[in-house]
């Protein structure tokens, strides 16, 4: 059945016009408020809770009324360490609910509720942070005399060769040895270019002892690699983030580890060894447990307590120790956060996720914990475990089939699995439903990106298209959570031959894009400006077949967002804005020309929409 049209101007998220707080404390009332339209057929409201596992109902207030919307309250006592909660809405029309998931005339199920997490003390500074993620091996050569050379070491018949900067390797070269010199001390060398661009906090992919140029094969989890400049250019490199107000984030691989570890050589050694526990031999010492059958990357196994002590348990296990001083590091990703403690019939991983956010939090209570997950990681984001997910499932991937198709791959499957383009109905519940399924403070937290070391860059997924690029840069600058760039795509880097999204940072200024550099600065600069778009809630207004559109609002800023993906330009005409709760008479301000528009009647004229972003700014009364 088809939901009346009212329903579309209810809204209710966890941000601060909705929510009194967004950490409160156990035992803390806190206050909640509803946002309908001033004209829907409401004759009451009421909260539904489910305190102890069975079900509450409170009768809500009539609140203030803003034209055009009418506000309705509710005082909520936080008794529990995640309290949920919706909303059912009493009509001369009938009797709705509404959840996370939004209105329906059916009875959502709980896991759809909107959540407050009790005594949940995430860092605040994500917020605040556009991050900016470099392949060290591909960023800049700052100390050529650290170049990996071919009589230093071998690794599976092969040896190590540093190749001119930008020059394609040969085809015979085995790519985990194509190295091109890059380093912490050339990162360093480039930061003012960084704070140029308006980033403020760096993630690392791997950076200590390794064989490979990507180093999640570690070899060595205590020391960071000579050819990257070793622990002293690490410690230079936090004291030049410090000067220029920057933080990172360092990569860690706790899933498996390389198999020139010096635990794993012990444990082939010797299978009465310390380190054996460390790994699942099903026959020593061929056959052993690896990360999806590579047999260089031997998998832990964290049923061994002295491994849970030397990786995150102990006062100088690795999760802790590269947190405090002099290294000092602001944070982890952590690799394959999805497969951590799982192997067939042992199922731990919860376990360990909670013991490892138990450890970074006693090393350094606001460091930033962000896991990689390409899939449904809401069972890893309800508050105990990561901060947030690089968010492939609820940002990336949806945004990617609806500008481009829809694929599906897995690991030893070679069958194609592709459809064309989403429908923006996709879009829209795909965005909604992740959104729905974890906590407002934790979907703040979430890592969104374009693309990283793993996937193409995004501008070839778009097939170079420019305005595509920028529409997707758009959104990922005004989404909910913690927006996250890769290198050189502000310049328009493309996949390299022989390299794919890994290729080497053009430094070469004439050959960058640099209207797109310019568009990535000035959207950045809105971002680290706008309190709406670090701290404000998330409400979809629009949704066309080739046109998305959103509000994002706080107390005191609101930006509008709309996204226009068609070839055929989307004509100029008024747009309802009633339904999120914009008064007649709000002028806003396109953020890029400076073009005012303002709401009569309330609809907003909008241009003509050619092909990318426009986003709009409310100008204060």
């Amino acid at each position: 059945m088809s939901l009346p049209t009212w329903l579309h101007s209810v809204h209710h998220d966890g941000s601060e016009k909705y929510v009194a707080r967004l950490h409160p404390r156990l035992g803390e009332t806190v206050r909640l408020r509803l946002r309908v339209s001033a004209a829907a057929p409401i004759r009451r409201v009421v909260l539904r809770t489910f305190p102890d596992g069975e079900q509450a109902l409170a009768a809500m207030r009539r609140g203030p009324a803003e034209p055009p919307a009418q506000w309705w309250e509710a005082d909520l006592l936080i008794d529990a360490p995640l309290t949920h909660y919706r909303f059912i809405l009493d009509a001369e029309d009938g009797i709705w609910h509404y959840s996370a998931a939004g209105p329906s005339a059916h009875v959502p199920l709980d896991h759809s509720d909107f959540r407050i997490l009790a005594d949940y003390d995430p860092p605040d500074w994500p917020a605040q942070s556009v991050f900016y993620q470099i392949f060290p091996d591909r960023f800049a050569n700052g100390d050529p005399s650290t170049d990996p050379r071919p009589e230093e070491y071998e690794y599976r018949g092969h040896r190590p060769t540093t190749y001119p900067w930008e020059s394609p390797p040969p085809a015979d070269q085995f790519f985990p040895l194509v190295f091109y010199g890059g380093d912490l001390p050339g990162i360093e060398s480039r930061l003012d270019y960084l704070n140029e661009l308006g980033v403020n906090a760096l993630y690392l992919n791997p950076v200590f002892t390794a064989l490979s140029n990507h180093k999640y094969d570690v070899a060595d989890y205590d020391h960071v690699d000579p050819h990257l400049g070793g622990d002293a250019a690490l410690v230079s490199l936090r004291r030049a983030l410090d000067a220029r107000g920057m933080r990172y984030l360092l990569d860690i691989v706790p899933n498996h580890c390389g198999y020139w570890h010096t635990w794993f050589q012990a444990a082939l050694a010797d299978s009465a060894a310390p380190e054996a526990e460390f790994f699942t031999f099903r026959r020593h010492p061929d056959d052993y447990a690896t990360w999806l059958g590579v047999w260089t990357l031997p998998k832990l196994d964290y049923r061994s307590r002295e491994l849970r002590r030397r990786v995150y348990e102990g006062e100088d296990a690795v999760f802790r120790r590269w947190l405090r001083p002099p290294f000092s590091a602001d944070g982890w990703r952590v690799d394959v956060a999805n497969m951590l403690g799982r192997q067939g019939a042992t199922q731990i991983g919860p376990e360990i996720g909670r013991a490892i956010r138990a450890a970074v939090r006693e090393a350094r209570p606001d460091a930033y914990l962000m896991g990689e997950n390409f899939f449904d990681a809401s069972g890893q984001l309800q508050g105990d475990q990561w901060h947030g997910v690089m968010n492939y499932d609820g940002f990336t991937q949806p945004l990617w089939y609806w500008l481009r198709g829809y694929d599906l791959k897995a690991h030893g499957f070679s069958e194609q699995l592709a459809a064309p383009r989403w429908p923006t109905k996709a879009l829209v519940d795909a965005w909604r439903s992740r959104l729905a399924a974890i906590p407002w403070a934790v979907a703040m937290q979430q890592y969104n990106l374009l693309g990283s070391h793993d996937t193409k860059r995004i501008r070839t997924t778009l097939g170079g298209n420019d305005a595509l690029h920028r529409l997707a840069v758009a959104l990922l600058l005004t989404f909910p959570g913690v927006p996250g760039l890769y290198y050189g795509d502000e310049i328009g880097l493309e996949d390299a031959p022989g390299l794919n999204s890994r290729g080497c940072m053009v430094w070469d200024e004439a050959r960058w894009n640099r209207p797109l550099r310019d568009y990535h600065r000035e959207l950045i600069r809105l971002r680290r400006h706008s309190a709406a778009l670090q701290r404000g809630g998330f409400q979809l207004l629009l949704g066309e077949a080739d046109t998305i559109a959103y509000q994002r609002d706080s107390a005191d800023d609101r930006v509008l967002v709309f996204a226009h993906r068609g070839e055929t330009p989307r004509p100029a005409g008024l747009v309802a804005v009633h339904d999120a709760g914009v008064p007649d008479g709000a002028r806003f301000v396109d953020v890029l020309s400076g073009r005012e528009h303002q709401v009569r009647d309330g609809a907003l004229p909008l241009p003509e929409l050619a092909q990318g972003a426009l986003i709009l700014q409310q100008l204060p009364d």
